[in-house]
């Protein structure tokens, strides 16, 4: 079932995701990763995300997930993803021409809406720099802020949690 928000004044979709998205939104990862501004340096997001996601270990990564899309039309706007078994919400991504315009917020309220459909109690991720306020305003709460270090370069996420 697709429901609408609205970018301008054309409506943005909603779907599931089905495995021959799956190279696509390997694209809307690597796009919003790269899309300024940023609060990473170029350095930074090129170690997290050098080139967009393809092929047997990304479609295998994905398969077990359930992942909701943002788009218009046919343009893949946006997507959020979510290990069912663990409450683990794995990747949320958004185009830059999104943002503000309501796809992390439409992503995660059909994502949470399946959580507690299967009983999960608890929703947890690892939020960057620019996801962190938006799931501290669907409700997680900090649980730790954490250094990674991809390739040479030293990157801030945080460990977010929320209880349903």
């Amino acid at each position: 079932m697709c429901l609408a928000f609205f970018v301008g004044c054309r409506a943005m979709d909603f779907r599931l995701a089905v495995r021959d998205d799956f190279d696509a939104l390997g694209q809307v990862m690597f796009d919003s990763v790269h899309d300024e501004p940023s609060p990473y340096t170029s350095a930074q997001r090129h170690a997290w995300v050098s080139e967009p996601r393809s092929g047997p270990e990304w479609q295998m990564r994905l398969a077990h997930q359930k992942i909701w899309i943002a788009h218009f039309g046919e343009k893949l706007l946006g997507f959020m993803s979510l290990i069912e078994d663990t409450g683990y919400i794995d990747l949320a991504f958004i185009r830059s021409e999104a943002r503000g315009k309501g796809a992390f917020r439409g992503l995660y309220s059909r994502l949470e809406v399946a959580a507690r459909a299967c009983g999960r109690k608890r929703l947890w991720t690892h939020a960057s720099l620019m996801a962190e306020p938006r799931f501290g305003a669907m409700g997680f709460q900090l649980v730790e802020r954490e250094e990674i270090t991809m390739l040479d370069q030293v990157l801030v996420r945080f460990h977010m949690e929320k209880r349903l």
